[in-house]
């Protein structure tokens, strides 16, 4: 054949349709590769993918598991909060009482030893009074007596008659002291 008829052969065949022994083997080895895959790698694959689903929808549980306890953890915490504030104001309140208790306690002391000082005080002053009033008494009554000694010119030295001179003497000037007041 002239290479004119062998180049007339070929263009009569059309090159979009592959020849049959062609496609036959190209079928046969399609049907063994996907039979292969088929068989070994989509289980793989599918348990891979089921899997995945699994975690994912797994993930999601435990996401939405986790958010209900956040939050009732976080309403829990709240109540605690809000007990918390209340136990605070009741302790404040309770120490506010306690302190005016205190407070009172404290004045009525005060006003307790105050009365005691002010009773020492003017027990110590009219013992203070009386004692001077006595020794006041003793020496008016010795220079009295030692006066009138002078002037009558004879000692006084009886000393029970003197004391009841010197006693009545000055009763009586204590009560006209009072009568005039």
């Amino acid at each position: 054949m002239s290479p004119l008829v062998q180049l007339a052969a070929e263009e009569a065949e059309n090159p979009l349709y592959p020849p049959i022994p062609e496609l036959v083997i190209g079928l046969i080895a399609f049907v063994i590769v996907f039979g292969f895959l088929a068989k070994k790698l989509l289980p793989n694959i599918n348990k891979v993918l089921e899997e995945r689903r699994e975690a994912i929808e797994g993930g999601i549980e435990k996401a939405e598991a986790a958010q209900t306890e956040a939050k009732s953890v976080l309403e829990q915490y709240k109540a605690q909060l809000a007990e918390a504030r209340h136990e605070a104001a009741r302790l404040r309140q309770e120490a506010q009482e306690q302190g005016a208790a205190l407070i009172a306690e404290m004045r009525a002391e005060g006003q307790r030893q105050r009365e005691e000082i002010v009773a020492a005080g003017h027990a110590q002053i009219e013992a203070d009074r009386k004692a001077a009033a006595s020794a006041l008494r003793q020496d008016v009554g010795k220079l009295a007596t030692e006066l009138a000694g002078k002037l009558v010119g004879e000692s006084l030295e009886d000393h029970a008659r003197q004391s009841r001179v010197i006693d009545r003497f000055l009763d009586e000037l204590e009560e006209k002291a009072e009568a005039t007041r």
